[in-house]
């Protein structure tokens, strides 16, 4: 296989995670509503999943463990099921795994649906500045981040469609990636709101900070508010081949991504490009990520629980 064909934005366009997972020998126990569900094989082997928890939306391209709470696209899911892999191996393996060569030019023009070339089961009502929702502010103020928050978050209001095409009404707070599509955090981990990117702050032209979310980033900035570091947040651990070529132009690049297998492997993968890059992760020693280190002061300094 010619690996310079092999590229992030390809095999999550053309690789079909249900078929991922047919040619790993996982098949469905059910289907409903378009999703397919799977006893999940992303659980420790010492915690088994005895009820179909994982659950696959083929026609997007998109994944979740609701026992694990986490979820993304087919090349998030390989950084979980292949931890002990390169990025660039990662994807080399899904593909290899399919048998889909992304040199061949037959396969180049017959895409799958993405989820950003999906028919959308959404659409942005109205981008309002922060305050005028006292629930997206609460949060904000949570999650220690409201003071910063202001002139770079917004207040997204959408709607999403359910299977039965019913609109629901959603707000949220929003952050915008260099296409101009939104990232919102209305649960857990946050949502793209059209193509999935990278975000780009300017600032120092020798001197760089990397965050994996926005969440992060506003963290940092709490601690950090004169800094005049540019910033690039990744908005997803998918998207590190793309935040590598952004950065591979700074002198001086720190990282700061999560405490995890996914976030461990961007670090490494960014130190092998780019020597001049520096781990900063030690910052929120004994934390997952940044956010959780600024929840846990805000509770230590009594400011709330």
């Amino acid at each position: 296989m010619d690996k310079n064909w092999i590229s992030a934005k390809e095999v999550k366009e053309r690789v079909s995670i249900v078929d991922l997972l047919s040619k790993m020998g996982y098949i469905h126990e059910y289907k409903t509503g378009g999703e397919y569900y799977y006893h999940s094989m992303l659980r420790p082997k010492n915690n088994p999943d005895n009820t179909p928890s994982l659950s696959v939306k083929d026609a997007t391209g998109e994944w979740f463990d609701h026992g694990q709470d986490f979820g993304g696209n087919v090349v998030e899911f390989g950084i979980k099921y292949w931890p002990h892999l390169s990025f660039p191996e990662v994807l080399e393996k899904i593909v290899e795994t399919c048998g889909m060569p992304l040199n061949s030019s037959a396969y180049r023009h017959t895409p799958r649906k993405s989820n950003q070339a999906k028919e959308k089961n959404y659409g942005i009502l109205e981008i309002k500045e922060l305050g005028h929702n006292a629930a997206i502010m609460n949060y904000l103020e949570s999650r220690g981040v409201a003071r910063v928050a202001e002139g770079r978050l917004k207040e997204v209001y959408y709607y999403v469609e359910d299977k039965n095409q019913k609109k629901h009404n959603v707000f949220a707070a929003g952050w915008q990636n260099e296409t101009g599509s939104w990232v919102v955090r209305p649960l857990s981990y946050p949502v793209s709101l059209g193509p999935n990117a990278i975000s780009f702050l300017p600032g120092s032209m020798d001197r760089l900070s990397v965050f994996e979310g926005f969440f992060d980033y506003l963290s940092w900035l709490t601690e950090n508010p004169f800094s005049n570091d540019s910033v690039l947040v990744l908005n997803s651990v998918s998207n590190a081949q793309d935040g590598i070529a952004k950065a591979m132009g700074f002198g001086n690049v720190t990282l700061y991504f999560d405490h995890d297998t996914a976030g461990r492997k961007a670090t490494l993968d960014f130190m092998t490009a780019i020597p001049a890059t520096t781990d900063g992760a030690h910052i929120y020693e004994g934390y997952n990520d940044y956010n959780d280190k600024i929840v846990a002061d805000l509770g230590h300094n009594g400011l709330y629980r």
